[in-house]
């Protein structure tokens, strides 16, 4: 009985070596690729977070739920996360648009960007008005429905919200306007601890040396720019906001290092890419480097709007071309 105990226990004590010795193996490859990876967020100068409107399509053809946002973000391997306003409302409108169903919402954001250890980075908010229309009374009411998106970033921990500014095709019209409910959205915001920036977005705001007389006319802290690197389009046919020919350019890395100096947040945008992975409209080690230039070492959002490969295919390609340009810039 003893000599049976004795190679039992023997058996045991080997099972149990050999057992410890792979989870040390285990444990050792663990950390060695966690470390791999911390070297790779350490050789960019910036970092990286994913613009929900990448997704626009899975979401808008019911083929994701927008509230699993922040565990697509975090699988694909970004840090932080940009939302985009409009594709909730579907969500809200279920749920009666009361005030309670938003800040259901935004408790269910703020708790799946937690779990999945992903940081809000700011809201890109449309929808709410027009923040640089001439209209007194419509400027005004635009600046009041900004105000809730202004404090859902403040509850998110987002940093900023990004706004639009349309309005008057007249230039010292529009100046005027923008200046007006851009101020009054950022005296708000300030209280907040929260930045108010606007993206070159079509028209006027994408004239960027107009843009950032109106940043300089609001002169406040918590305002800023957020240079799209693809949203330089003047003027479309027939007169369209979006989706028609566009007729007119602004040269966008001009247009790039103009806002750069008031940029609080950057959009890497991309559509197709070559052979070799790199974007075919937009040089991206070019538009990096005059990123660099700036001093700039806060996120760039990838926002993929590309048509002949998938949304996830996009976003992976733009990530792994801005990390490869960005090595190279170090």
């Amino acid at each position: 009985m003893k000599k049976i105990l004795s190679s039992s226990l023997l058996a045991f004590f080997m099972i149990t070596a050999i057992s410890s010795c792979k989870n040390e193996v285990k444990n050792e490859s663990q950390t060695a690729g966690e470390q791999i990876e911390e070297n790779v967020a350490e050789d960019l100068f910036f970092k990286l977070s994913l613009a929900q409107w990448s997704l626009n399509k899975p979401i808008f053809e019911g083929k994701m739920d927008p509230l699993d946002f922040a565990e697509k973000a975090s699988e694909m391997g970004f840090e932080g996360i940009e939302y985009v306003s409009g594709l909730y409302n579907p969500w809200l409108e279920k749920a009666g648009n009361s005030p309670e169903a938003f800040q259901n919402l935004l408790d269910t954001l703020k708790n799946r960007s937690e779990r999945y250890n992903v940081e809000n980075v700011l809201i890109m908010v449309d929808g709410e008005g027009d923040l640089a229309t001439p209209n007194d009374m419509a400027r005004n009411q635009a600046v009041e429905n900004h105000k809730k998106w202004v404090d859902a970033a403040e509850f998110l921990g987002a940093g900023a919200i990004r706004v639009n500014l349309f309005g008057s095709e007249k230039p010292e019209e529009w100046k005027t306007a923008s200046i007006d409910g851009l101020k009054k959205l950022s005296e708000y915001a300030a209280g907040k601890n929260v930045n108010v920036v606007v993206e070159n977005h079509g028209g006027l705001s994408s004239n960027a040396a107009l843009l950032v007389e109106v940043i300089q006319g609001v002169n406040m802290e918590n305002c800023g720019t957020l240079p799209d690197f693809g949203n330089f389009c003047l003027k479309r046919e027939g007169g369209a906001q979006w989706e028609a020919t566009c007729l007119e350019d602004y040269p966008k890395y001009q247009g790039v290092e103009e806002m750069m100096p008031y940029a609080k947040a950057v959009s890497a945008k991309s559509y197709e890419f070559n052979e070799n992975g790199q974007e075919t409209s937009i040089d991206y080690n070019r538009m990096l480097q005059i990123i660099k230039d700036s001093g700039y070492t806060g996120y760039i959002g990838v926002e993929f709007e590309g048509q002949n490969i998938s949304a996830e295919e996009g976003i992976l390609a733009t990530k792994q071309l801005l990390t490869e340009e960005g090595k190279q810039l170090n």
